[in-house]
């Protein structure tokens, strides 16, 4: 029975030291590792306890525990001496986990830099972790997803033994194929007017015919490069022209031209660009038999006063934005009559624009014009669906020219029949030696020239 008795007491002061030891001890709710209970035999009962009145039967206890829990004669608790958050239990061998051991270095092998050596930062505690401060990549030029630290080192220099990466620079047209323009309109280059949006010069200096225009790595003319030649295909947006399909399979360094008429032309206009086209604006000018023959609503007469022209050229200007320049639609009479060309050239280089003569009219003024103000102005060399030689002798007729002077420039109406020709004869230039280049980097190699 006595034995009965003592073993029923152990079973009753075990349950209760449990239950004291989970509601009492510190860390039990602060998420922290709870000391290792043991339960050591108990000594004989013929052997008074090593300290009267020490409830832990003269076992130390744990550090801020004294007096915490009445234990039975006979008990003791044993923990560790430290906080397990300060001195973590030593992480299993490989052997003891059930991997392989690992492989074997040779001697003359370099260590393999860690996390820590590469700037990451050390493993913490959970609450070191929260109160750690997050490192802030002040040099990202854009969002991007954390990435470990050996990913960021390569993304700021590259690896050792290797030399930096050089973008490759697009040498025929068929390399500048790829070329992306950016989305229109700039907001910096826009002014905001009473017929609609306008283009201006940032007040960084920025142009629409530099910013709107389409890169090319021939527009700097260069001893011993290739010659160039540009197209420009006008007449889009007419009534009479064919819609924007017609520019499908055409090259991408071919300028397209829209008329200031028809419906979503900024929708066209977005399109074309999309598709790599660098685009002008086509404005009526004033034709020898005028009204007769009517280039359309605004059109700019030399009988009206310059404010009144520029009014008009301002709502034509308006209609849509992402052009380079001006090119004219007709214009027989208004080019070649001074006092009318001069506020409007004046007009165009004031916003930053180019003007290209599309070569219609014979003895105009834009050239003397634009030379004393200082405009970008260039005068196509070759009118590509004129001549009683068809389109294949005026193209024949554009390479030569652009052999003899290092670049020439063309100009064709947007007919199904005439952009398929003019397909496949892009597809040729380069084995001739010859290279196509938008119009603005034409105009830019001829004034360097």
């Amino acid at each position: 029975m006595k034995a009965l008795a003592v073993a029923t007491g152990i079973v009753f002061w075990t349950l209760v030291l449990g239950t004291a030891w989970l509601v009492f001890f510190p860390g039990s709710e602060s998420g922290e590792p709870v000391a290792v209970l043991q339960i050591e035999p108990a000594a004989a009962p013929s052997e008074p306890p090593t300290s009267e009145g020490d409830p832990f039967g003269g076992a130390e206890a744990p550090p801020g525990q004294e007096g915490n829990v009445d234990l039975p004669p006979g008990f003791a608790v044993t923990g560790p001496a430290d906080p397990p958050a300060a001195e973590p239990a030593p992480t299993p061998a490989p052997e003891e986990q059930g991997s392989p051991p690992p492989l074997p270095q040779p001697d003359d092998a370099a260590p393999t830099p860690d996390g820590d050596q590469q700037g990451a930062l050390p493993s913490t505690s959970p609450q070191a972790a929260e109160l750690a401060p997050v490192p802030v990549q002040t040099e990202t030029l854009g969002p991007a997803a954390p990435s470990p630290a050996g990913e960021q080192s390569a993304a700021v220099s590259p690896a050792a033994g290797q030399a930096p990466a050089t973008p490759a620079q697009p040498e025929s047209a068929e390399e500048t194929e790829s070329i992306a323009l950016p989305p229109v309109p700039v907001p910096d280059l826009v002014e905001q007017s009473q017929y609609g949006p306008l283009p201006k010069v940032a007040l960084d200096g920025k142009r629409p015919a530099e910013v709107y225009a389409r890169p090319s790595p021939h527009a700097k003319a260069a001893m011993g490069g290739p010659a160039r030649v540009a197209v420009l295909v006008n007449g889009l947006g007419l009534p009479d022209a064919p819609g924007s399909e017609v520019l499908e399979g055409l090259p991408a360094p071919i300028s397209v031209a829209y008329v200031a008429y028809g419906r979503s032309l900024q929708e066209l206009v977005t399109k074309a660009r999309a598709a790599g086209h660098e685009v002008l604006l086509q404005i009526p000018l004033e034709p020898n038999n005028y009204p007769t023959e009517d280039p359309g609503p605004h059109t700019l007469l030399t009988t009206l006063p310059p404010d009144e022209n520029l009014k008009r050229l301002q709502w034509l200007m308006s209609r849509y934005t992402g052009y380079v320049g001006i090119t004219n639609h007709m214009g027989a009479k208004f080019e070649t009559t001074r006092e009318a060309m001069l506020p409007v050239l004046e007009e165009v280089k004031r916003r930053g624009l180019l003007y290209l003569d599309d070569g219609s009219v014979k003895g105009s003024a834009g050239e003397p014009i634009a030379g004393a103000i200082g405009l970008d102005y260039a005068i196509v060399n070759v009118r590509l669906d004129e001549g009683s030689g068809g389109l294949a002798k005026a193209l024949a007729e554009l390479e030569t020219m652009a052999r003899e002077r290092g670049t020439a420039i063309g100009v064709a109406k947007a007919k199904v029949t005439t952009m398929k020709q003019l397909a496949d004869w892009a597809d040729k230039l380069e084995a001739k030696g010859l290279v196509l280049v938008p119009v603005s980097a034409a105009m830019r190699s001829q004034r360097q020239s």
